[in-house]
């Protein structure tokens, strides 16, 4: 059931709730060093939450991340990555046909829709790697400012998110609010105001909303290697 709202979502590294007054999308940004301690982000340790709207209503669903690395030094990101699944493209809020109508649109399984969203037979994943992390105070908690590398369909910008970064010696916990990407940035334009004008009110947003919930487990010194 494709018209039901043929959501336009991300992903893009990966859970929670702030407008980023200050968000960025630019060129992609230089990588940063890997240095310090390793935390490995396993299987099942980071999800992102994503929410897209149109004028009757919004839905909203989950994206699971398939591995990565974040490295931590003098308690703050020094660098890291992490491999976005866009196979496991979720919604929540939906059930039945309905549900699995829209993950299969936005997946791109069906040929005439293929290039409405992600594409996942071509594209299967997608990619964040950090440019620079940084000390920073939000209204909402978050203290860590963090740029970084989002791949999308093999398109590159840099973004910027607000974390709160919780560093113990065995774990890192990485936690966002909700930050807000432009998909037409990524060349998804699908039923976009701003690129089709006679739209009128059939359009779907081209800001999605996503939130990020990582954790990491510190990788003993002998595994480094």
């Amino acid at each position: 059931m494709k018209g039901l709202f043929n959501v336009a979502v991300m992903v893009f590294m990966v859970v929670f709730v702030f407008s980023c007054k200050e968000k960025i999308v630019d060129t992609a940004g230089e990588v940063a060093a890997t240095e310090g301690q390793k935390y490995e982000v396993g299987p099942g340790m980071a999800r992102i939450v994503w929410e897209a709207a149109k004028p009757t209503g919004n839905h909203n669903g989950t994206i699971n991340t398939s591995g990565g690395q974040i490295f931590i030094k003098d308690g703050k990101i020094s660098g890291g990555n992490f491999t976005i699944d866009m196979t496991s493209i979720t919604v929540l809020d939906l059930e039945g046909d309905d549900k699995a109508s829209l993950e299969a649109h936005l997946k791109g399984l069906e040929t005439e829709s293929a290039t409405d969203f992600f594409n996942t037979t071509k594209y299967p994943t997608g990619k964040f790697e950090i440019t620079s992390a940084i000390d920073s105070t939000f209204e909402d908690g978050s203290n860590t400012l963090v740029k970084g590398n989002l791949t999308l369909l093999d398109v590159t910008k840099e973004i910027a998110i607000p974390v709160n970064l919780t560093v113990l010696d065995s774990t890192i916990a990485v936690i966002s609010k909700g930050f807000s990407i432009n998909r037409t940035e990524w060349g998804i334009v699908y039923k976009s105001k701003n690129v089709f004008k006679e739209i009128g009110d059939k359009f779907i947003n081209d800001e999605i909303v996503l939130k990020l919930k990582l954790e990491a487990k510190a990788v003993p010194a002998e595994e480094k290697k």
